[in-house]
């Protein structure tokens, strides 16, 4: 039924085109780095991609940079606590749980994904720094590797070098203010740009105060054929852990708190130098060596636990591409090498020490060979091995023992598509397999008397996808569309009534996804997006059974109004349709609700102030984007969403 659908609203979509000034063939040329990582047009990239533009930024009602997302099909965005973000995680083609390690996000080409289960600091990627996001959906591993089962989101920095000085102040409600600052500037020898943020909220609920403090940016100095550079990130974040709600708190009070005393505070580093080089005509060199370290302290008073935990991470990725002819055919072949090594090391108090490592290293190639002008093949490989150890402290010497272990797995993928484009549409199919390595949290386990094991048993996630997709332009339309099954082995996931991390039975995914922008009138236009996926497991004791926290249905419509002088004025109207909590796995229980949600925006420039005002929930919707159902307690936990909220913000550019 839900298919028929999906296919339904393609053909209503596909029946509006109509014919008028053609403009939709500058919109596919648009340049990405995703699908090659190095720049390129999209035409010959065969693959589901959506770019969200510099001024498309702007127009969002949205007031962290995870909410932007939404209003891209098939994008699930899960904050727990408040407006700053802090802890959202960004769920591409149905994770539920597991999204932070199936969709990996990108800053430039590098992932900023933690190699344990950590969540992304989106607070130092400010919005003022990003002159593009590029979604690719569907598998990246070939290019990227493990963590890209469900796709790719790479936020590309402004690297222009246009002068800009600006300072912005925030205001609203439960509590928050803001400052931000922007300084950027450059010339024949290279380019500086550099941003300040700060924030603090009171927050929704009880104990939900957060701040949060970063400098970031970046310098690069021009080579006569190239570019040195480094990116830079220095942060700080501490937040209220006001915990879930049971049924019935969370029906008569969802802004309280079940844990009024826990809280986190998470600061530390990034620095990522790198080059790029034109060696000639044939040959680009791309390279980065990235080092970032992350200090979080955690204080469960509820439960008498504390942990200071430390990890570092160094990676190195150097890549080259190559034009060339494969016999009298044009072709370019990017080989590539990546390098990740970490640690984590947690001292804990009410509970045992613990520390992990984990080294990756990988090889990959692709090839785009042009059969004909308008037609391409893209064959690709990935290789990577990934070593791993852990190590646990006994809790006391009279209840368990201590646990060490390591693996070393190996794991390859391919992927191989044709892609048809001409001036303003193009088509593509595509085959390939995937993987993902369980991260260094994953690593723990025990046995049913309470004794720690390390999980090496723990298989990597595999599996294969096939899609097919196009984009077509005509008139004032653009429209992208997918179809895609992802079918997994040995998928990673966390089963509430064993309380353990476990392989899962064979899972398979079926879904569409489909946009639409559509440019009514010089000044207005509106963007449709819609994704349904039907996530269950296809064998094993649950065959049949929907995936949990998996919406089967998806749909945003973001309408844009430029009146010019008065203003510029948007509404995002988003929906999250209803799923299985998480680990109902049975699906034995009740169905999550799904919500509606209502967003404006309006902005007025006065110069040299540019004012935005941001009402976001509207109709003050009562939601949960988060919960699960506890065997232990038999009941359902909710993390409940901020309510209605104002935000006023005035910036003056210099």
């Amino acid at each position: 039924m839900q298919q028929h659908i999906f296919q339904a609203a393609l053909a209503v979509v596909a029946s509006t085109f109509y014919s008028g000034t053609l403009d939709a063939s500058e919109e596919l040329d648009t340049i990405v780095v995703s699908a090659t990582r190095f720049a390129d047009s999209q035409p010959h990239v065969a693959g589901n991609i959506s770019v969200i533009t510099r001024e498309e930024i702007r127009s969002i009602p949205a007031q962290n940079l995870p909410d932007l997302l939404r209003a891209r099909a098939g994008i699930d965005v899960r904050p727990l606590y408040g407006a700053l973000g802090t802890d959202a995680s960004v769920d591409m083609r149905g994770f539920g749980s597991t999204a932070t390690s199936n969709t990996l996000i990108l800053i430039d080409g590098r992932r900023v994904n933690p190699m344990d289960m950590g969540s992304i600091i989106w607070s130092a990627i400010p919005k003022e720094c990003i002159e593009r996001i590029e979604i690719l959906r569907g598998s990246g591993t070939v290019l990227y590797g493990d963590g890209a089962t469900g796709g790719v989101i790479n936020i590309i920095t402004d690297k222009s070098g246009r002068a800009a000085a600006s300072v912005t102040a925030t205001a609203g409600s439960y509590g928050f203010t803001g400052l931000d600052a922007e300084l950027a500037n450059g010339g024949e020898k290279g380019y500086f740009n550099a941003f300040a943020h700060h924030a603090d909220a009171d927050g929704y609920r009880q104990n939900s105060r957060q701040s949060e403090q970063t400098l970031s940016g970046r310098a690069g100095f021009y080579l006569p054929s190239g570019e040195i550079f480094a990116d830079y990130a220095v942060y700080q974040e501490s937040a209220g852990l006001p915990g879930n709600r049971l049924s019935a708190a969370y029906r008569d009070n969802p802004s309280g708190t079940t844990t009024p005393n826990d809280s986190q505070r998470r600061d530390g580093y990034r620095f990522a130098p790198g080059l790029s080089y034109h060696i000639n005509n044939q040959l680009s060199f791309e390279a980065e060596v990235a080092t970032e370290q992350q200090n979080l302290h955690s204080r469960y008073v509820a439960a008498n636990y504390f942990s200071d935990r430390v990890r570092d991470t160094l990676s190195l990725t150097p890549r080259l591409r190559w034009i060339h002819e494969l016999g009298s055919l044009p072709s370019e072949t990017v080989i590539g090498v990546d390098y990740y090594d970490g640690t984590v090391t947690s001292t804990n108090r009410g509970g045992p020490n613990q520390g992990a490592t984990q080294t990756s290293l990988a090889y990959y190639l692709q090839n785009i060979t042009h059969l004909t002008e308008p037609l391409s093949l893209t064959l690709g490989g990935r290789e990577q091995r990934m070593q791993q150890s852990a190590r646990q402290d006994a809790y006391a010497a009279w209840f368990s023992s201590a646990m060490n272990g390591e693996s070393t797995r190996t794991r390859s993928a391919y992927d191989v598509s044709l892609a048809y484009a001409a001036d303003t549409w193009r088509v593509y199919g595509k085959s390939g397999t995937t993987f993902r390595f369980a991260n260094t949290d994953e690593l723990f386990g025990s046995d049913p008397f309470g004794n720690p094991l390390f999980a090496g048993d723990l298989k990597p996630q595999h599996g294969t996808i096939n899609e097919v997709g196009g984009k077509f332009g005509v008139g004032p339309l653009v429209m992208r569309a997918a179809r895609y099954r992802l079918d997994l082995t040995d998928e990673i996931g966390y089963d509430g009534a064993l309380f353990a991390n476990v392989n899962l039975a064979p899972t398979r995914r079926d879904g569409g996804e489909a946009e639409v922008d559509w440019k009514i009138a010089d000044s207005l236009s509106a963007k449709l997006a819609y994704a349904y996926i039907d996530a269950r497991f296809r064998a094993g004791s649950y065959a049949g059974k929907a995936l949990p926290l998996v919406a089967r249905e998806q749909a945003s419509l973001q309408m844009s109004w430029d009146a010019g002088r008065p203003g510029q004025y948007s509404a995002l109207i988003h929906h999250v349709g209803e799923r299985p909590y998480g680990s109902d796995f049975a699906n034995a229980k009740e169905m999550l609700a799904g919500y509606t949600t209502v967003d404006l925006q309006g902005g007025w420039d006065v110069k040299p102030w540019r004012i935005t005002a941001k009402l976001l929930n509207v109709f003050d919707r009562k939601y949960s984007p988060f919960a699960g159902y506890s065997a232990l307690r038999n009941d359902y936990y909710y993390y409940p969403a901020d309510g209605r909220a104002l935000y006023v913000a005035g910036r003056y550019n210099f």
